[in-house]
Formats: structure tokens, C-alpha cells, sequence
């Protein structure tokens, strides 16, 4: 039994953030709802990029890293028929999460001051991009601003090059987590008292938060690290990129023990008595002639062969690019990639995804199932809620609802 299984999820999604935050939700047992509005045709992740696992590009390759395992409704929420449907869905959902715009959950209804009376239990999780209680409440944003304006460009990349994002959606997929963390903490708390609330986060404040000791340096010393050498650790070495005679090779010694035990097995001791590293921090005064003489030794071999000598011993790990890392032995053969049957296409039999990266009791989630069509249970919701057929056609007529 995963923890939170007969669990009810309502999701509103916009963009990556809010449904990746669900998505996890999902995968730790909870039946998901992603309440899609009718007027924007869905998710716009539907839509985003080239890539589609069916002939038709109605099954976007994107959108089902967030969508699977959930249930679709199509549902306009700021009518008042949109309102009723989601009142009674309230009544019986354990959580309502959203990653709209500050202002936006208060003017829809979806904050627990409205819904309360609904349910004194709801957890309402709010997922914005700057928070719900300050002057950028109705600001949109997105991943690669809050990198921005926080710092982390400014820590990315080669020194004196131009500002550089992380290459991954980071800032969403953290926002995520820690939006997931606060969902299941409220749900604990409800648990216990009785009472549900409000739980809020933002991406600008995770990023800011993300920012870690970096932050701290300067807050309390005015010290900036700024862009380092070879993606080099700003305070150890050696912790860095080292070439070899086909690649590259991220080297990580923070402790002596490590520097060490790499000199003796690169076989070159001597390294531990020059005097330009015989400690941390005299290799980081030296660093620019500590890479010379390691970028000397470790391109006479391939990567491969350094791997051999220093995997599992000293912290190390080939420099890889998205089909190496998905071709990686220690991927393949670890069940970290998951097959699931596909029928939405006549050329293609079978979908693969990422295995969630974590497990309870020793067991990990398995049960994919491929993402819900745009409003794929739309009239199955709504009968389970007590509307009669009579009623889900009126809906559909004023195109309050959207599915079958």
C-alpha cells in the first residue's frame, strides 16, 4: 500500500510546475483529478514542443511526464453551474492544489476560505510564481526568471561567459517537490485536528531559498563565489571537470582522504608532497596548475579506463549526454526506466518512462498508466457525483463542461 492511497486529489494545472506537483502526488497512491478549463483547451503542456507519442499530435510526449496516472476533467470553474460541480467534488476530495498566479485562487474560489464550508478538512495547496500576499501576486513567471533574478545565472557556467540557465527545469521540478511536501503535511495535520488550511509556496522563494550557502556568504559577509572553472566546487579541490583522451571526467575530492587515495591511484603519490598541494587550501590557491597537472595525466587514457580505476573508491562519474545517460548499464539494469503498453497508435505498441526515484517499504510505484484525453472522464465525475444525464447536457451546451 502506498502512503496515500484513498486519497483524493483536485489538481488545476498551468505549464510544468503544478502538474509534476500532482504528478508526485500520484505516484505516492492518491487518486488525481486534473481539472482542466475548457476555454484554454487544457494544460498548455498539450500543446508545448514537437514531439508526440500518436500519429493524430493529440498525445503530446511532454505533457505525459505529468499526466499519466491521473483522471481528466473538463471543467470552466469561474461559471456559476462550474462552481456547483466543484463544490460537490470538494465535499469529497481530500485536496485542492493549484500553480496559478498569486491572485488567481482567491478569485476562483479555490482557497480554503472559500471551500471550508465544503469541507472543513480541504487542503488547498497554492504553487505560484512569487506568493499570494505581496505586490507580485498577480505577476506570471516561470522557471528561467526565477534563476534569473535569484542568482543562479550569475553561478552558471564558464567564467566570463554570459549568463547561463540551468539546462533542466530545475526551479519547477523544486517547486514541485516542495509543493508536494506541503500538500502532504497539510494532509497530516487534517488528519490529526480535524481542519484543513492553506499551504503556500512559490518559485520565487524556493530559488532564493536554493541559493543555500551561496546566500549565506553574502548576507553575512558580502562574499559572491560568482561562475567557476570546469563547473569546479567553489571552496575543494580537487572537485571538478578533468579531460581525458575522449571525454571528460567530473572528479569530486572534498575530504583529504579522497586526494589521496586519487593520487595513489592515478599513480602519482608524489602529488601528495608538492608543496602547491599539500593541503585544501593551498590546491585552491593553486587550482589553475592543479588542473594543468590532472588534465596531463587523465587525457593519456579514456574515460572508461579511469572509471575502471576509480569508481566506488574515490567520487567520480563520467560526463555523459541524454542517450548515454539513458543507455547507461546502471540504468537499464536497474529498473529505472518502466514499459507501458500503448494503444492510441497503429506505429507504436509501447511508451517508456521514468521510475519514480523514490520507494516505500521496498516497493517502487510500477502501475503506470497513459495520461486521460482532455476531458477523457469528464461524464463519468459527474455521474459519480449524482448529475443527472439531463443535467451534464445542459453543462455541455453552455460549454461549462468539456468530454464524454
Amino acid at each position: 500500500m502506498f502512503p496515500l492511497e484513498g486519497k483524493k486529489i483536485l489538481s488545476f494545472e498551468t505549464w510544468g510546475a503544478g502538474a509534476f506537483h500532482a504528478e508526485l502526488l500520484a505516484l505516492m497512491g492518491a487518486e488525481v483529478t486534473n481539472v482542466e478549463d475548457p476555454r484554454q483547451r487544457g494544460n498548455p503542456l498539450r500543446r508545448m514542443g514537437s514531439l508526440y507519442l500518436d500519429a493524430e499530435k493529440q498525445d503530446n510526449e511532454g505533457n505525459q511526464f505529468c499526466l499519466h496516472n491521473k483522471k481528466s476533467l473538463g471543467l470552466d470553474i469561474s461559471t456559476p453551474e462550474g462552481q456547483e460541480i466543484l463544490h460537490r467534488l470538494v465535499a469529497v476530495t481530500d485536496a485542492v492544489v493549484n500553480n496559478f498566479r498569486g491572485s488567481l485562487p482567491d478569485k476562483l474560489g479555490i482557497t480554503y476560505r472559500h471551500l471550508q464550508n465544503y469541507n472543513p478538512k480541504i487542503v488547498c495547496t497554492h504553487l505560484s510564481a512569487y506568493g499570494r500576499d505581496n505586490e507580485r501576486a498577480d505577476w506570471p513567471g516561470y522557471d528561467f526568471l526565477m534563476q534569473a533574478e535569484t542568482g543562479w545565472m550569475s553561478l552558471t557556467g564558464e567564467p566570463d561567459s554570459i549568463p547561463t540557465k540551468v539546462g533542466v527545469s530545475v526551479v519547477d521540478l523544486l517547486g514541485s517537490v516542495y509543493a508536494a511536501l506541503g500538500t502532504v503535511s497539510k494532509l497530516y495535520q487534517a488528519e490529526r485536528t480535524g481542519q484543513g488550511g492553506d499551504a503556500d509556496t512559490n518559485l520565487f522563494d524556493i530559488a532564493l531559498n536554493c541559493t543555500c550557502y551561496q546566500g549565506l556568504w553574502f548576507l553575512n559577509d558580502g562574499f559572491m563565489a560568482g561562475k567557476q572553472p570546469r563547473s569546479a566546487h567553489t571552496t575543494e579541490a580537487p572537485s571538478q571537470l578533468y579531460q581525458t583522451a575522449d571525454g571528460w571526467i567530473y572528479i569530486a575530492c572534498l575530504s583529504e582522504k579522497f586526494w589521496e587515495l586519487l593520487c595513489t591511484r592515478i599513480s602519482h603519490p608524489e602529488l601528495q608532497d608538492d608543496p602547491r598541494f599539500t593541503t585544501n587550501a593551498k590546491r585552491m590557491q593553486h587550482r589553475d596548475e592543479l588542473t594543468e597537472v590532472l588534465d596531463r595525466v587523465l587525457s593519456q587514457k579514456p574515460t572508461n579506463h579511469w572509471l575502471a580505476l576509480l569508481s566506488g573508491v574515490i567520487p567520480c562519474a563520467p560526463v555523459a549526454d541524454i542517450r548515454q545517460a539513458f543507455e547507461n548499464p546502471f540504468v537499464k539494469d536497474s529498473g529505472k526506466i518502466i514499459t507501458v503498453p500503448y494503444d492510441k497508435s497503429s506505429e507504436r505498441t509501447q511508451v517508456q518512462f521514468i521510475a519514480p526515484p523514490f520507494s516505500f517499504d521496498g516497493q517502487y510505484f510500477k502501475d503506470f498508466q497513459i495520461g486521460p484525453s482532455l476531458g477523457q472522464h469528464t461524464f463519468e465525475i459527474l455521474k459519480s457525483l449524482g448529475f443527472s444525464d439531463e443535467q451534464i447536457q445542459a453543462f455541455s451546451d453552455k460549454r461549462v463542461i468539456l468530454g464524454r
